[in-house]
């Protein structure tokens, strides 16, 4: 009896976890095994989760069927899922990081630019809820790699609040300059 409810209270909470997260299934392919018979199909999703508050996860789920494939992906997205510090509506820094061939530039915005950013790096700067970015995807178009760079750099971000307590600088001095003039009024 206790087991039961125990379960149950774990589905609810799980299913509400869910309800809040933004889920994008950013790219499938089918993968092709050549057996005796012919061929084998196997299907790749890769899929961004995010809370659109500043925490995002990547999934790659693998699978005989497309269903199948997006629901492991979303699983390992929601397990692998990382806070990014922000300032205000962007991000702190520019920053740029390279994995494998894939290179992504990513700048900071002031209010009211939106999200100047292309395919994967968009899905993954919009799922942490990043409103103001402007971004640049370099090198490779493979969208594994470019997803992954880009969750990269965001876990390399450092915190401003962070940053001004280490250097000694008051916190204004850290943060981009159309956030300072907001300080000083």
């Amino acid at each position: 009896m206790g087991r039961r409810r125990e379960s149950d209270r774990r589905r609810r909470r799980q299913e509400e976890e869910s309800e809040e997260l933004d889920e994008r299934v950013v790219h499938i392919a089918r993968t092709a095994k050549v057996i005796k018979g012919g061929r084998r199909f196997n299907f790749r999703a890769l899929v961004v989760v995010g809370d659109n508050e500043g925490s995002v996860g990547v999934g790659v789920g693998k699978a005989r069927q497309v269903p199948d494939a997006i629901r492991k992906g979303s699983a390992r997205a929601k397990r692998n899922m990382k806070k990014v510090p922000l300032s205000g509506t962007t991000i702190p820094h520019e920053i740029s990081v390279r994995y494998g061939a894939a290179k992504v530039l990513l700048r900071p915005a002031s209010p009211g630019t939106g999200v100047i950013a292309g395919g994967g790096v968009r899905a993954v700067v919009e799922a942490a809820g990043i409103k103001d970015i402007l971004t640049k995807s370099m090198g490779s178009a493979n969208i594994l790699n470019v997803v992954k760079a880009t969750m990269k750099a965001l876990d390399e971000l450092k915190d401003p609040a962070a940053q001004a307590e280490l250097r000694g600088v008051p916190l204004s001095r850290v943060q981009p300059f159309w956030m300072r003039e907001e300080a000083h009024d």
